[in-house]
């Protein structure tokens, strides 16, 4: 059966941002997290990484206040190689409730996809304020990957092809047409999940997926954004043929906290 889920809401606490013992006001990154995925084509890619003031006077700050941030030694992103910070200063406004952006280009010239090792991290930091002394930098890092994405054109009209088998016993086979609608970088979403059609389920139609350089990757998500039933690729085994470009997909369909449930075996053939 098929299980609806609550929606909640929640905070999250780690926002890069710590207030001190003297209660002066921080600047630095929001989050303590980032990805970033570009293609690897030898061209240059600006992203922008949040910035904000917190701290129990700043109703009373009356200046803008200027973050300087800097890459930490931890990085294994190297500069000049993978990164560049043309300007390693942000200007956080007081008539934009102190919320600015650190800027970063992120380098692809001689990077060759898929990389042989983990992808690169950039580690940074606030490091000095300037313009209110009751400001200072946060010191707490944002932690950004650097993903080497291949060039990826899968979005089209497949003919799909799935074999469905629940409990390990096989229940029943089908064809039909699927769209993959590209979403971002190497991110994709297919109009149909499971056995069952749109109209049946609801909700956002079929599921996401990624594609690295011919790996295919499921991350789990909850069926069609609406239950409880959760969708993830079985890892290491889907991917595009290189030569016909046909993929192979396999994924399984669970009620947590199950393990195991409904299986998927699927093929996909440009239309």
């Amino acid at each position: 059966m098929i299980s609806m889920s609550f929606l909640t809401s929640c905070f999250d606490d780690e926002t890069g941002l710590e207030l001190n013992d003297q209660g002066n006001n921080v600047a630095g990154f929001t989050n303590a997290r980032e990805n970033v995925a570009n293609i690897a084509d030898g061209s240059e890619y600006d992203f922008t990484l949040k910035m904000k003031l917190e701290g129990p006077t700043v109703m009373d700050l009356t200046n803008d206040v200027t973050v300087t941030f800097e890459a930490t030694a931890g990085s294994t992103a190297i500069e000049g190689v993978h990164y560049r910070i043309d300007n390693p200063t942000t200007t956080l406004l007081k008539a934009n409730d102190f919320l600015g952006y650190a800027n970063v280009v992120m380098l692809t010239d001689g990077i060759v996809a898929p990389l042989a090792g983990p992808s690169p991290i950039l580690i940074l930091k606030a490091t000095a304020t300037t313009g209110d002394n009751k400001v200072v930098a946060s010191g707490k890092p944002v932690t950004v990957t650097l993903n080497y994405a291949c060039d990826s054109n899968l979005d089209g009209n497949y003919t799909e092809t799935f074999e469905y088998y629940r409990g390990g016993a096989f229940v029943s086979t089908g064809t039909r047409t699927t769209t993959f609608t590209k979403t971002g970088v190497g991110e994709y979403r297919t109009s149909n999940v499971g056995h069952w059609t749109p109209a049946q389920l609801g909700g956002t139609p079929g599921f996401t997926f990624y594609d690295v350089c011919g790996d295919i990757s499921i991350p789990g998500q909850n069926l069609v954004d609406l239950y409880s039933n959760w969708v993830q690729g079985v890892a290491g085994v889907s991917s595009v043929d290189p030569v016909t470009g046909n993929i192979y997909i396999e994924y399984t369909i669970v009620v947590p906290p199950a393990t195991s449930d409904r299986v998927y075996y699927v093929t996909y053939v440009k239309q």
